[in-house]
């Protein structure tokens, strides 16, 4: 059993695809929103080898994400929409078709434990390279998501050929502690996200937020991001800091919700609600403090982006430790009071001063231009295509197999 990723590219292909390229594989999204597996497929798209490999995408038909279609057609990506896994005959039945019709050597699923039925349905249709890539784990507070997940996990390695995680916690999680997997860490372009005091100034005026202490967080609203405690330590954070404000990026089903429990809690005039937007940098370049009280992550890529931006961090300790790479991040736990978070944070705030951690993110194995190469030298060396320039010169932690 091959122990880590250098090795594991150096072992015989039993396939070769050089002919026609660039080679066609499917990736299996679920549905296209503006959320975090989006995000990380997008990223590694945008900068893997497209002469060599391109994406069908293939969506639920409930997607609601235009402008990222739009973007992956200019890529050369192609987009195929099917029913949504709930209608199981139809979803599978058009899987079948799809994959007989186009047959594609490599399907990638993205969809964690339900990752089993697009891969039954390769499976079926004879696709060679079959891979389960897992984004996430479960936690307190989804009992019925939960009960689903907990059900499918048996079933994780029946059907791929290849499995993938975001962190070895996710791996272990889904495919269990001596299984042997992938490590993809959820990778930035580092630069991207550094600390720019300009850019600061500038978004924190088009907000009206100078003077402002500003909190925030970045991510969809549901159960899993825990918006209502958020917002009850935030209403700790306002009564010992009276200019603070909380500024939220996203959107979801919660959205609502989270509306009345603003208003519930006397904070209209202190919330500012951005919405789903397309340059978080610049957001959390405006911000003061990121606090992130998640009930589970696979990796929390938020969480990696914010520090890159050198902004403190507060985030509840269901994360899993790899989310670190600077000692700016404090880990805390989902039984402590919304009065301790509050003080926490405005402890860690304090005589904190932000610079570029760009570098951070490189060491750590965040680096999207590092981890590109090598999932095209991957790509490539299961596809048996040759002439690959490895980028072999980071240390091999980042992509480790986990045995």
């Amino acid at each position: 059993m091959s122990n880590n990723f250098e090795h594991h590219c150096q072992e015989p292909s039993s396939h070769n695809y050089t002919q026609n390229l660039p080679v066609r594989i499917a990736h299996i999204i679920g549905k296209l929103r503006n959320g975090g597996v989006e995000a990380v497929v997008m990223n590694y798209y945008r900068n893997i080898d497209r002469n060599k490999i391109q994406y069908d995408f293939i969506i639920d038909e409930d997607s609601d994400n235009p402008k990222l279609q739009d973007e992956i057609k200019s890529l050369g990506g192609r987009i195929i929409i099917i029913p949504p896994y709930q209608k199981q005959f139809a979803y599978q039945r058009a899987l079948h078709k799809i994959f007989t019709e186009n047959k594609y050597p490599l399907v990638y699923s993205h969809i964690n434990t339900l990752s089993i039925f697009p891969l039954f349905a390769a499976w079926r249709a004879g696709i060679p390279i079959r891979v389960a890539h897992n984004h996430s784990t479960a936690g307190r507070g989804e009992f019925k998501r939960n009960i689903l997940k907990y059900s499918l996990r048996p079933f994780a390695k029946i059907f791929p050929t290849e499995l993938c995680a975001c962190s070895q916690f996710a791996g272990e999680w889904l495919f269990g502690k001596n299984s042997d997997f992938l490590v993809w860490p959820n990778a930035i372009d580092a630069k991207k996200f550094a600390f720019d005091e300009a850019k600061r100034e500038e978004m924190r005026k088009k907000l009206n937020i100078q003077g402002k202490f500003v909190v925030g967080h970045a991510g969809r609203f549901m159960m899993q991001k825990n918006h209502k405690f958020l917002l009850e330590i935030f209403a700790e954070i306002k009564k010992l800091k009276p200019e603070a404000v909380l500024l939220l990026a996203g959107d979801g089903p919660l959205f609502n919700m989270c509306r009345e429990k603003v208003n519930e809690l006397n904070l209209s005039e202190s919330v500012i609600f951005a919405g789903s937007v397309h340059n978080m940098s610049e957001y959390y370049n405006a911000m003061d403090i990121f606090i992130f009280p998640s009930l589970y992550e696979g990796l929390g890529m938020a969480a990696v982006e914010a520090q890159v931006s050198g902004l403190p961090v507060i985030c509840s300790d269901e994360l899993p430790q790899e989310v670190k790479i600077c000692d700016c991040i404090k880990f805390l736990s989902l039984n402590q009071s919304p009065q301790e978070w509050a003080n926490q944070a405005i402890n860690i705030s304090q005589n904190h001063h932000r610079h570029d951690m760009s570098t951070y993110a490189r060491e750590h194995g965040f680096d999207i231009h590092v981890q590109a190469a090598k999932l095209s030298t991957w790509y490539c060396h299961l596809l048996g295509i040759p002439d690959v320039e490895e980028n072999m010169s980071q240390p091999a932690n980042p992509l480790n197999r986990q045995d």
